[in-house]
């Protein structure tokens, strides 16, 4: 996703996007599969065939899990990238090329550099401008956007009427450490519209790892009250903060003093608060 939004705000979106998984690369023909080759330069060659790299002329290449590419074929691609250009395999031929590459991976590259694993003078020409993505675990924020987007795919998929997630089964998945980041929420999610009964997701419908982690956690006071009781015991606290000055603390908290008096549970202009 972050590669595709890289490509669609960049001046030359118009161009072509491909996409290669490293990881997934077969080394006898991971050559072709970037670069191609020509007929007859191997078995099973039967017709010429351009590489990946030549698919994204003017245009963009993502290179996923670039921390698992073989050292050989890393070589390889700092050749391009120093050059800008191409061999296609069984061919003398040089071919030039323009294109913008985007890699990413989960792992640390300069802990593979020290450890012989990754080439150090193609990690500083792919790393020119780097993003670092923070993982689930520290972006909370995001979970009940991306359980909703997950959530509204897989009712579709599954052809299922579940509009929603329980309280609970939320708390469940604000607690969990996402280990697996994304994926590992979408496959959460797509369990529980699997298993999912009604029209809302519950805690039974979620994954047992993930609950019988979360289970083993203590849980704090203010993560088992209703949204009243905690939007009023934060009141409170900013009150304490103003020494108790209704109209101050209602500024902070941006709302009318009416409304402050609704959250307090009070009627009119009460004196004593609670610490």
């Amino acid at each position: 996703l972050v590669a595709r939004a890289l490509h669609a705000l960049s001046p030359a979106a118009s161009g072509p996007f491909a996409v290669c998984n490293s990881a997934a690369l077969v080394e006898t023909l991971s050559e072709s599969e970037l670069f191609g080759h020509v007929k007859g330069s191997f078995t099973g060659a039967s017709q010429d065939k351009i590489g990946l790299f030549e698919y994204a002329q003017g245009g963009t290449i993502f290179l996923d899990e670039i921390g698992e590419m073989p050292l050989p074929l890393q070589a390889k691609i700092l050749r391009v990238l120093q050059n800008k250009e191409i061999q296609r395999v069984g061919s003398p031929a040089v071919r030039k090329v323009d294109v913008r590459v985007i890699a990413a991976t989960h792992r640390d590259l300069l802990q593979m550099v020290a450890g012989k694993q990754f080439r150090e003078d193609l990690y500083y020409r792919l790393c020119v401008v780097e993003i670092k993505l923070p993982c689930l675990a520290e972006r909370r924020e995001d979970l009940p956007l991306l359980q909703g987007y997950f959530l509204e795919h897989f009712a579709r998929e599954y052809n299922k009427p579940i509009s929603g997630i329980s309280c609970r089964a939320q708390v469940l998945l604000s607690r969990y450490p996402w280990p697996g980041n994304i994926r590992e929420l979408e496959n959460a999610i797509g369990h529980a519209c699997m298993m999912a009964q009604g029209n809302t997701i519950d805690v039974g419908d979620l994954p047992e790892r993930l609950q019988s982690q979360v289970s083993q956690q203590p849980m704090d006071d203010d993560e088992m009250i209703t949204l009243d009781e905690l939007s009023r015991r934060h009141a409170q606290r900013v009150l304490v903060r103003v020494n108790g000055n209704k109209a101050e603390a209602a500024a902070i908290l941006g709302i009318s003093r009416s409304t402050l008096y609704r959250i307090l549970g009070e009627s009119g202009n009460p004196e004593k608060i609670e610490s």
